[in-house]
């Protein structure tokens, strides 16, 4: 047993250093993966502008089949409209993880594979199916299942791969598509209040109305990308005594803070845990925020003076989403951040009501926080108490031989 021991011991160092060192979950970016090479700028390029890039960011296995500058200055030269262009570019984006080793390992030689413009719900019947083929002397080529007669593109060369999660392929050419390349009917404007009005948040759409400067900083944003979370009827109400006692100024703030200047899809907030900035946020990046959890199906906003809780979505239409929220985000700027009950004394007489918030001073500065907005995955704590614990058990038994 005593010779035993010490290899025991430094198994567990090893195992301490390893957990220290390796994060639990991590994520890619596909934005800056492609950053790394200036021929892809274009491709790069459009997958932001398309919102694409985030789509590709939240999921868990991805493949994206790139083209190069050249390949992409043929395909903008044929003035086809943002949105068909996304749908382009989502028929590159394969559901599944192909490395250029599984490229050449296919059962029977070939394979038919899911793309993003298939599960968009633009895509019909078969297409947005892509067909890839491992021919002889190592020739592997994709095309889509309805490719028009199309010849097939290439498969080049990895750009990139971290298996299992994202693999990043070059491709000669873009896939030819007549299903994705389609023209696609521009959506109506978005009309904010009309659709709040609509669909239980008139007394929230009724403050912006009151307000054309705020409302105008909201519809400023709407074509580059708009987040709404705006609180129901039965909410504004019960909040309204505060919000007379705010000044113009804490008012044009509050009103600010339930828009965020990015598009969340639905899947996207479910995936996605994380402080996100407001457009009631200032250059320091760090103040009127609030942190995005989910748990399952539900989402919750955590402002650190109230908890609110997405009941509903009113509209998704990328690049634009509005939710209601079962209460108004109080920001920590303007509202004294709740702390938590202490218990009280066995046997205490005292009363178990607590004194009503008061207004945060200028001395109640924001903690820091570190938490990217746009991060798909976060590290979790478990390598954080993993590595000293293991680490004591192996000292332990160190002492003991």
């Amino acid at each position: 047993m005593r010779r035993a021991l010490p290899l025991l011991a430094a198994s567990l160092v090893m195992l301490a250093a390893a957990a220290a060192a390796t994060p639990v979950a991590q994520g890619h970016n596909i934005t800056k993966i492609l950053a790394e090479h200036p021929e892809f700028s274009t491709f790069n390029h459009y997958l932001t502008v398309t919102h694409l890039a985030a789509e590709i960011n939240r999921r868990l296995t991805i493949t994206v089949l790139v083209v190069g500058n050249s390949g992409m200055a043929d395909l903008l030269a044929r003035n086809l409209s943002l949105l068909t262009l996304r749908n382009v570019l989502s028929l590159h984006i394969l559901t599944d993880y192909y490395g250029a080793k599984k490229l050449h390992q296919l059962t029977g030689g070939s394979t038919l594979a899911s793309s993003v413009f298939q599960s968009s719900g633009h895509a019909t019947g078969t297409t947005g199916y892509i067909n890839i083929t491992d021919h002889r002397a190592g020739k592997v080529t994709f095309s889509a299942e309805d490719d028009g007669g199309a010849p097939p593109v290439d498969f080049v060369k990895s750009v990139k791969e971290m298996p299992y999660n994202i693999s990043v392929l070059q491709v000669s050419t873009i896939l030819s598509s007549p299903e994705a390349e389609a023209p696609v009917a521009a959506p109506a404007p978005v009309n904010l209040t009309e659709l709040m009005s609509k669909k239980g948040c008139k007394a929230f759409a009724d403050l912006l109305l009151a307000r054309p400067d705020i409302l105008q900083t909201f519809q400023d944003n709407l074509d580059s990308g708009l987040t709404v979370f705006c609180p129901v009827d039965a909410a504004v109400n019960a909040f309204a005594p505060k919000y007379k006692n705010l000044t113009a100024d804490g008012k044009a703030s509050l009103l600010l803070y339930h828009g965020v200047p990015v598009y969340y899809s639905p899947q996207l907030l479910k995936s996605n845990n994380g402080v996100v900035n407001t457009l009631a946020t200032d250059g320091s990046s760090k103040n009127f925020n609030y942190t995005v959890q989910n748990d399952g199906t539900d989402v919750t906003l955590e402002t650190r003076v109230v908890t609110a809780t997405i009941t509903s979505t009113l509209i998704d239409q990328d690049p634009d989403a509005v939710y209601a929220v079962d209460k108004v985000l109080e920001p920590r700027e303007l509202f004294k951040v709740a702390d938590a009950a202490a218990p009280a004394p066995a046997g205490s007489n005292k009363s178990k009501h607590a004194s009503p918030p008061a207004p945060a001073g200028p001395e109640e500065a924001p903690a820091d926080q570190d938490t990217s907005a746009n991060s798909a995955f976060r590290t979790t704590a478990v390598g954080l108490w993993l590595a000293p614990t293991v680490a004591a058990l192996a000292a332990s038994f160190l002492a003991v031989v």
